[in-house]
């Protein structure tokens, strides 16, 4: 009996050291994959990177999607890269970071409210976050909405008081509405932060 049990213990002993090499080259493995996807991407070699990710694609991996998401991006395959985002926001649903690259070549195809909806999911995460924020008065002051331009670039102005970006396009949402004082001080304030910046010059000189 006491053979058997110390033979036992051998062989479990031995099966765990397997499988910890096992997974230990499979790790390496997998950041040596990744390795290779980064140096062919800093050669904008973006279809070589993919189809080294794609070898040993594993659709429950958040990485693995999150990074060919990015990839075919940059490669201009931008409903392939929708449907890796996709899934990585399915397999971690409060991401923000997936939900900021799904941005990316929605924006490219011009699915403008599939961003929006996207950014507004960010927003019920975190409603001051800032690249999301700015992005949304963006948008919709390019869509000449400048009431609701107004609402994003004024939180931001609150929440970070003397960012350049922030006051230049609160200036310019408060001059396309007539608040010409209020528009006049934070071009004022815009000037501070990046003197002679021609944009901000620009709408200070619009107001006498």
């Amino acid at each position: 009996m006491e053979f058997t049990i110390k033979r036992v213990s051998l062989i479990l002993g031995f099966l765990l050291i397997i499988g910890s090499a096992l997974f230990a080259q499979e790790k390496v493995s997998l950041e040596e994959v990744f390795k290779q996807s980064y140096i062919l991407e800093s050669n904008a070699e973006y279809a070589k990177a993919t189809e080294v990710l794609k070898k040993v694609y594993d659709e429950s991996s958040y990485e693995i999607n999150i990074r060919l998401g990015w990839l075919t991006y940059q490669a201009g395959l931008f409903s392939e890269s929708i449907a890796f985002y996709n899934k990585s926001i399915s397999l971690m649903p409060l991401s923000i970071e997936a939900r900021l690259g799904f941005a990316l070549p929605a924006s490219a195809l011009g699915n403008w409210n599939q961003v929006i909806t996207r950014y507004n999911e960010i927003l019920k995460v975190d409603p001051n976050h800032y690249t999301t924020n700015y992005r949304m008065g963006m948008i919709y002051y390019g869509r000449k909405e400048y009431q609701n331009a107004y609402k994003y670039f004024e939180k931001l102005v609150n929440l970070y008081p003397f960012d350049y970006d922030a006051l230049h396009m609160f200036g310019w949402t408060n001059y396309r509405i007539g608040k010409l004082r209020e528009a006049k001080i934070l071009f004022g304030k815009a000037l501070m932060n990046k003197p002679g910046d021609a944009s901000a010059k620009e709408g200070y000189d619009l107001i006498r």
